[in-house]
């Protein structure tokens, strides 16, 4: 099966995951249907030899996916798209899923990112994270945040990603991206390194571990805009998951320090739509005094009720907004509910 073809076909479906599994059909993931784009099923031999050809694309070694058991890189095919692809070993076979990812950033208008989102790039300091299951878009929103900055200031804005995923034109700023491992061994010692590289903005593809999630905060101390991401729900979930990442010794004085330079927190979910499509649901958290005395004294399960209350122009809440869609009769009652950080709230105001 000639991979060109198949992901040309993806791509012109509208897709926007391919799941080249063993044992199965080449599928697609079409908002929220798998449709099949090959005839036949694929045997163990020809996932292999698609899978090698991914990593011809990619100028990448195949002893990386052998010796580690899964594998992260990324490909273009020109004309076409790039492609995000995570490679895997499963029951003695090799198996890969491709996220599509457009060559062009996208147009945060049409993704509905609110403005109290993208005003973030106006910040010159501090952290800004977005947060969200996997595949919800956390990615994109963070390149469309850069790329505002890009549009409008004059920086040096360093990316440490893995992989890269969108790629920056220089504009009004420099742009420098970095692949872990291609470019560099870690994201922990790609991060120590950009601090050696005068950036304005340093983006962090994700904060994985303690020792990237302390560099980080360095970071965000010594005057930089750090953006980064991380995989949970909600303001108060991030900040719990960053404070218990480390010793219980240690947790009084990274809530002391996260108060002092957590500048927003934005988390978001796709939500299935009445007409078989999604949309994406955004809470933000802008970081008040209010909410710096929470997180600095651990309370922070009443940041919740803060970002409800609405006093604050800058903030969303995750409710108000699949409230907002049951009204204008985007989602049903159930969806809103199912996907609600206090669904029983949530039912009494529908």
């Amino acid at each position: 099966m000639d991979l060109t073809e198949l992901l040309k076909k993806a791509v012109a479906m509208g897709g926007s995951d391919v799941f080249i599994i063993p044992g199965a059909c080449v599928e697609v993931k079409v908002e929220n249907t798998m449709l099949p784009i090959s005839e036949e099923r694929l045997l163990p031999r020809d996932t292999e030899l698609i899978i090698q050809s991914m990593y011809s694309l990619a100028r990448r070694d195949y002893e990386c996916l052998e010796r580690g058991g899964d594998d992260d890189f990324s490909f273009a095919i020109q004309d076409v798209s790039r492609f995000r692809c995570n490679a895997y070993k499963q029951r003695g076979t090799v198996a890969a899923i491709c996220r599509i990812v457009n060559f062009e950033l996208p147009d945060p208008a049409q993704l509905h990112i609110p403005d109290q989102v993208m005003r973030l790039a106006e910040l010159r300091s501090g952290m800004v994270l977005v947060t969200g299951p996997a595949g919800s878009g956390k990615s994109t929103t963070l390149a469309c945040i850069v790329d505002r900055i890009n549009s409008t200031r004059n920086a040096h804005i360093v990316t440490v990603e893995d992989p890269i995923e969108y790629l920056h034109r220089h504009k009004q700023s420099l742009v420098s991206q970095r692949e872990v491992p291609n470019d560099a061994a870690t994201f922990s010692r790609a991060l120590r390194a950009a601090l050696r590289q005068a950036p304005d903005v340093i983006m962090l593809g994700e904060m994985r571990d303690q020792d990237t999630i302390t560099t980080a905060i360095t970071a965000a101390e010594t005057g930089h805009l750090l953006l980064s991401s991380l995989h949970t729900i909600g303001a108060a979930k991030t900040i719990d998951r960053i404070v218990d990442s480390f010793p219980a010794e240690q947790q009084t004085q990274i809530r002391i320090q996260l108060a002092a330079v957590l500048k927003a927190v934005v988390s978001q979910r796709l939500v299935p739509t009445l007409d078989g499509k999604r949309v994406v649901v955004f809470e933000v958290m802008t970081v008040t005094t209010a909410i710096q005395n929470l997180i600095r004294d651990g309370r922070t399960h009443q940041i919740d009720n803060v970002i409800y209350g609405g006093a604050d122009k800058n903030m969303i809440s995750m409710d108000s907004e699949l409230l907002r869609l049951v009204y204008e009769k985007r989602i049903t009652r159930d969806t809103a509910l199912l996907y609600a950080a206090n669904a029983e709230t949530l039912a009494k105001r529908i």
